[in-house]
This record gives C-alpha cells, structure tokens and sequence, in this order.
C-alpha cells in the first residue's frame, strides 16, 4: 500500500432519471481517477432527486435491495476498471425494511459491506423518518486496498460521536455523502457554513482528512447548494467546489505525516472514556 492516500469528492445537479445520473457519476468518477484519486466520495442517494422533501407513499418504488441496486451493479465494474474505492449510496430494501444505506466497493470490485444510516432527520424538507429505519449496523471502517475509511451518510455528519467512533476504529479518513440545500420552512436560513464547520471540527478533533460530497442545482424548487469539501488533518479546507458547480477535486495526503500530527496532538492518548458515561444516557426528566 503506497503511503500516500489520494482522495477525491463528486459534486454534480441531478435529473430524476437514474441511468441519466448514474452516466453522470460515472463520468465524473473517471476524471477524478484520472486525477490521480484512490477513493471516491459521492453525493448521497445520487440516483434521482431528493425524494425526502415530502411523504408520499409511492416513492417506496426507489428502493433497490443490495444486490439488485442499478447504481451498484454499474459501478462495482468501474471501481475494479480504476482500481478506486466507492462509496455508493442508494436506498436499500432489506425485506420489508427500507434503509438509508451505502454500499462499499472496494479497487478490486468486491462490495465490502454496507453501512446504513444511523441518525435520520425529521424536518421541513427532511422527512426522512418517514421512509427510512435507524440503521442497525453500527459504525463502520472498511479496510480497502487503498486503505481504512470510515463513512458517514448527511445527518450522521453533525455528530461528533460518529467521527469519534469511526477514527477509534481505525479509520484514516472520513467520508460524508449528502444532500443539504435550502431550508423549505425558513427561506432565509444558509445552513452551509455552520455544515462545513462541524464537520471541520471533526477533522481538528481527530486529527482526520474529512471529505464531503453534496449535489447542486434546483429540485422542485429546493436548492442544494453544493460546496463539496476536503479538509486536512488542521481543519483547513484544501479542496472545494463552489455553489452551482459541477466537478471534481482531489487531494493527497501523506500517511506518515498525518500519523505523526495526530499522536503529536495526544487526542487519543488524554482521552477518559471512564468520564463518558452522560454520552450513552438519556437525561434524567
């Protein structure tokens, strides 16, 4: 394994129809290979527009199991034809159960697993709780050719406990799919600075490359507005797609150095799990 890990983020608008935007990742997927990228990060549910804004029952429709998913089976070939890892976000149909899930292909093709989603927003323009359970497969690290990557999916961005868990699993850097635009009940409301901020935090807090890959464009009148993101280990952001745009970017980072940052800092070493206990209990009423 080189000691350099390369990664790269998507960001595209997207159409309602799925081979149209499958196309589309696909070809953007190629340009950041191109580019020199080792892992991918894509935005979340990239295979038609964001069906969360409101519940309707028939958009159940979307959902694909693991193995019958388009998005899927069209990328485990690329992944294996770039030797790159993808994260691949879909919405899952397990039995009779429907997730918010990603699956992740590794360079070689194999699909390593799935993670699905831990924490669900409920809101204006949000309605996920309506359509998917809390995931129930707990954080996740996947070890790739490329290396171990932790993925996050939109809302479990916000958390700190997440990015927390997937580093002391192992992870070197922390991948976030997403979809986040307008606020449908607050026009006025730009939730951008504050989404980059906390996951920044993250990166800071763990001494972690954090990347994050929105989509942009209108979608029935909700705007996503984009600014896709790499950060360093530091929390500065050394690669980002504007508001609007579509695109790639790509960073490197060095194993060795980002390793020495992070045992330097003495996060891990000062830590006091047995301090922690409020963080796993309900506040008494």
């Amino acid at each position: 394994m080189s000691n350099t890990l390369r990664l790269g983020v998507i960001q595209c608008a997207l159409s309602d129809d799925r081979r149209d935007n499958i196309a589309r990742v696909i070809e953007l997927v190629r340009e950041a290979a191109k580019d020199g990228a080792q892992v991918i990060c894509l935005p979340e549910l990239f295979e038609g527009h964001y069906f969360c804004k409101l519940e309707h029952h028939d958009q159940f429709a979307r959902a694909r199991s693991v193995d019958e998913d388009e998005a899927i089976k069209a990328l485990t070939p690329i992944a294996k034809e770039l030797k790159v890892v993808l994260p691949v976000s879909f919405f899952e149909r397990a039995g009779q159960s429907y997730y918010n899930s990603v699956a992740v292909l590794d360079a070689n093709g194999d699909n390593l697993g799935v993670y699905r989603k831990s924490h669900i927003p409920d809101g204006p323009g949000y309605e996920e709780k309506y359509y998917f359970r809390p995931g129930d497969t707990g954080f996740k690290v996947w070890s790739t050719q490329h290396g171990n990557i932790g993925v996050g999916i939109c809302w479990d961005q916000w958390f700190p406990e997440c990015a927390r868990a997937m580093t002391l699993l192992g992870a070197e850097a922390l991948l976030y799919p997403t979809a986040i635009g307008s606020e449908p009940a607050d026009a006025d409301q730009d939730t951008k600075d504050p989404w980059q901020r906390v996951m920044i935090g993250h990166a800071v807090a763990n001494a972690i490359p954090v990347v994050a890959s929105n989509r942009v464009g209108d979608e029935n009148g909700q705007l996503f507005y984009g600014h896709s993101f790499i950060s360093n280990v530091r929390g500065d952001k050394v690669q980002e797609l504007v508001k609007g745009e579509t695109g790639i970017r790509v960073h490197s980072f060095d194993r060795t150095e980002t390793q020495r940052y992070r045992d330097a800092f003495g996060f891990f070493r000062d830590r006091r799990p047995e301090l922690y206990g409020a963080l796993t209990a309900w506040p008494k009423s």
